[in-house]
């Protein structure tokens, strides 16, 4: 296959294939659950076992699977309290209350949180990529429409998305956030909240990505449509020149010559947006929602451990580094930019 030719693909595979069977040979010699329970002291040992039968939960017993790496951390109340952390790894296990253990156990801890591992899809890594994802979609589908507008002959539509595109390019992404959270309900009367059932426990988090949602592809629309504008001016304007003395309106030059050609100029900035929203996309830290800011945010808050925004800093830069990957790979097929 053509695929394998080029040397820098074969040499990518290689080194995926290689880290893939390493971390599923880690994986399959990783402790299990129950050896890094047994590694515990006695008397923890027992207070789990007496808690398991009993109504009243006096131990907290958190276990945190990462696929070659695994956690274990049990602590308790009341007159008798126990904490001890266990770490699995290469088919040992550590003693996690100190040392390199105890920050890697932490690491492991925050990270398994902020991705969502064992949550709803509302949930760290999971709702970032969502929003970021829908937000571009949606923004440029309305961005398309804008520049459209804007380069209208008729001069109230060119006159409403201009004003429109400034807007929402001159004021900050976080105003705009916290105008259509807080400001719009409050005017009219009603929480976002409410537009869900009255029985569902995630209600208010379904509210505030409706908000978040909202709030972004409106802000992304008006940068879609300065690049998307920006693509049909760079079009040769002949081509439509041509396209009128063959007898084509308007509507159908637009659709079957000009637009066609943009999409292709449109790409290298669209995926540049796509990386600025995903890194803007922490701003929904103000309205709580549970994004990996968020979340890193309340971990430090509940734990007191800075520690805990390294794991977020890398999470976003393999998010990033993923998808500006990916985005290359598009830009060199299909963009006219080569």
């Amino acid at each position: 296959m053509k695929i394998f030719e080029n040397k820098k693909v074969r040499v990518t595979i290689i080194v995926v294939a290689l880290i893939l069977i390493l971390l599923t040979i880690l994986a399959i010699f990783k402790p299990s659950e129950s050896a890094l329970i047994d590694s515990l002291s006695p008397e923890t040992r027992q207070m789990i076992e007496a808690d398991a039968n009993s109504t009243r939960k006096r131990v907290t017993v958190t276990y945190n699977d990462m696929l070659a790496i695994n956690y274990l951390s049990v602590s308790s109340s009341g007159a008798s309290t126990v904490s001890e952390r266990r770490v699995g790894f290469c088919g040992g296990i550590y003693n996690a209350d100190e040392g390199a253990a105890k920050i890697v156990g932490q690491m492991v801890n925050y990270t398994y949180r902020m991705l969502g591992c064992g949550e709803n899809w509302m949930h760290g890594a999971k709702l970032t990529i969502l929003l970021t994802t829908i937000t571009v979609f949606v923004g440029v589908i309305l961005g398309t429409f804008l520049a459209l507008g804007k380069v209208s002959k008729i001069k109230i539509l060119s006159s409403f998305c201009s004003g429109y595109i400034f807007f929402f390019r001159g004021t900050p992404l976080l105003i705009q956030l916290f105008v259509i959270y807080f400001t719009i309900p409050g005017v009219f009367g009603f929480a976002w909240k409410n537009i869900f059932s009255a029985g569902d426990m995630e209600a208010v988090y379904k509210g505030a990505f409706l908000a978040a949602l909202i709030t972004f592809s409106l802000n992304s629309g008006a940068y879609c449509a300065e690049i998307v504008r920006a693509a049909i001016q760079s079009i040769d304007k002949g081509q439509a020149e041509a396209a009128k003395a063959l007898g084509m309106s308007y509507s159908q030059t637009m659709s079957r010559i000009i637009i066609p050609q943009s999409v292709r100029r449109m790409i290298p900035p669209v995926c540049n947006e796509f990386i600025m929203i995903l890194k803007d996309a922490s701003l929904v830290f103000a309205i709580s929602l549970m994004d990996i800011t968020t979340i890193s945010k309340n971990i430090m808050t509940s734990e007191g451990s800075y520690l805990v925004f390294i794991p977020a800093l890398i999470i976003y830069l393999i998010i990033t580094a993923v998808f500006t990957y990916i985005f290359d790979k598009i830009e060199k097929k299909f963009s006219v930019y080569e």
